[in-house]
């Protein structure tokens, strides 16, 4: 039996409160992420995790480096747990992408699934890299396994496994520091818990 802890980084440092593509934009992880990080890292020590896997950008390695400072295990990185390539969409907010590009937006609401921005990819091109490197994990030699992905990386996993069109991946809510317990073997996966929040006191340090 396996127990995946599935869970999003810490919040990173955004550019500011407009609701912007995000995708592999290297942003650092901010002073709440870190905080956020470290109460999952004392949290997922008492369930005595084996192995961490994370994307190789800055907010989740810097969450998956609070996880192990508390376990003293290693952390494997990889590129293939990215989110989302968005292409020229990177960093504009969803105003400017639909005043720049019109019938691309109206497009991607149309097709969510297949729809890939200029020079970017479909979350159809997500799931095919990301099953990969999921399987990868869930057919390792360890039970308890904590995976630090992206909000776009884990919804790919958990429509696979709740058997979800992706056309409905934005339903579900994936926060900050939010996590997804999965348990079962590897033919019989299942989602025990969907994106739980672990308390974060205002006092913590946020160190990594």
């Amino acid at each position: 039996m396996k127990t995946i802890y599935l869970l999003r980084h810490g919040k990173p440092v955004l550019p500011d409160t407009q609701r912007r593509f995000i995708g592999q934009s290297n942003l650092p992880i901010s002073a709440e992420g870190l905080r956020q990080a470290n109460a999952i890292g004392k949290m997922l020590n008492r369930k005595k995790i084996e192995a961490i896997y994370c994307s190789d950008l800055s907010r989740a390695y810097d969450t998956a480096q609070c996880i192990a400072m508390h376990r003293d295990i290693a952390i494997n990185q990889h590129a293939a747990l990215r989110e989302i390539n968005l292409g020229n969409w990177e960093g504009l907010t969803f105003a400017e992408v639909a005043s720049y590009y019109p019938e691309e937006f109206k497009a991607r609401g149309q097709d969510i699934g297949y729809f890939k921005p200029p020079n970017g990819e479909s979350f159809m091109d997500l799931k095919a890299r990301v099953s990969d490197i999921f399987h990868h994990i869930l057919t390792s030699e360890h039970d308890k396994i904590a995976i630090v992905g992206h909000a776009g990386v884990n919804r790919i996993i958990l429509c696979d496994l709740l058997k979800m069109p992706l056309t409905s991946l934005f339903k579900i809510t994936q926060d900050y520091g939010g996590i997804n317990v999965l348990v079962g073997s590897e033919s019989d996966l299942r989602v025990k818990c969907l994106n739980l929040k672990v308390a974060v006191p205002k006092e913590a340090a946020a160190s990594k």
